[in-house]
């Protein structure tokens, strides 16, 4: 059963369903920026902009933060999303896992479709390894189409004899731009944040001349074979939930030590909603599996 504060969110966000969708690309993405004003900073939090090779991007580390970085990809329907619309959820990632948390601005649809964002997140992981940070001491993480994306990134690196990180973190992850899943209409009234058309629409402008079932745009199809251990949350409640669950069984096809936590009656990337229980679970969760891999790397 979802907790009290989870059902109210829930029920506040039925209120307006689809809310974040409406207007143009730019009203919506000035929308999210406006928004991010009503979040604070957690204290403690130290916040480092930097140019990484033309990629805009941020530092986010607690005191004390241990060895080992968190390049982390943002959700946003590789439209939308920004460092600072998740600069408060990825400052309390870096308070649970006492890890520096790399955010980038990787370069969003439709002005550039895809790969410039596979791109920019291959760039970002491989200047790390410049920086002199080993693979071992690195996690891959993102949520919605930053998960997919965060996915994409290793299958990519693996492609190419890159060394790959610790593990992957995976928060409803959009892994299949063809919308193929069941969960796509069976959720469908119970999903206030998402709807098979505005995932249609997105995935257009994405992929652009590109195939929707391009491995590298819908890695759920891609060969998940030699990747590092996997974790994937997602809500119950979400048009999304069989991308997880897909995912879920093709990494354990190829034997990948994947492991798959579903929230009931949650919505998609809860996580960012810093005052349910739920959050707070999966957090501890999340940080629980990083430190398990980082060690035993």
């Amino acid at each position: 059963m979802p907790s009290f504060q989870a059902k109210f969110i829930h029920a506040i966000l039925q209120l307006q369903p689809y809310g974040w969708a409406k207007g143009t690309i730019h009203e919506q993405r000035l929308r999210q920026e406006r928004s991010a004003r009503l979040f604070r900073i957690p204290k403690g939090i130290n916040l480092q902009q930097i140019n990484l090779q033309g990629i805009p991007a941020e530092w986010i580390a607690c005191p004390n933060a241990k060895n080992g970085v968190i390049l982390y990809l943002h959700g946003g329907a590789y439209a939308l999303g920004s460092i600072n619309v998740h600069r408060e959820w990825l400052s309390r990632l870096a308070l649970v896992t006492r890890l520096k948390v790399l955010a980038i601005n990787y370069r969003l649809a439709p002005e550039n479709p895809f790969p410039a964002a596979l791109e920019d997140a291959v760039t970002a992981y491989r200047w790390l390894l410049a920086q002199g940070f080993a693979a071992s001491d690195l996690v891959v993480a993102g949520d919605s189409a930053g998960g997919g994306l965060a996915l994409s990134t290793l299958v990519s690196l693996r492609d190419a004899g890159d060394a790959l990180p610790a593990c992957l973190v995976c928060i409803s992850p959009w892994v299949d731009l063809t919308l193929a899943g069941d969960s796509i209409h069976a959720n469908a009234a119970v999903d206030p944040i998402l709807n098979a058309d505005i995932l249609e629409s997105y995935a257009k402008l994405y992929t652009g001349s590109s195939q929707t079932d391009n491995p590298l745009i819908s890695p759920l199809f891609a060969d998940l074979n030699g990747l590092p251990p996997v974790l994937i949350h997602a809500g119950t409640n979400e048009i999304l939930l069989d991308d997880a669950n897909r995912l879920f069984a093709a990494a354990q096809r190829a034997g990948v030590d994947v492991h798959l936590e579903t929230w009931e009656g949650l919505f998609h990337v809860f996580q960012l909603v810093a005052f349910i229980p739920e959050t707070k679970r999966s957090l501890d969760h999340i940080s629980k599996f990083i430190m398990r891999n980082l060690t035993s790397r």
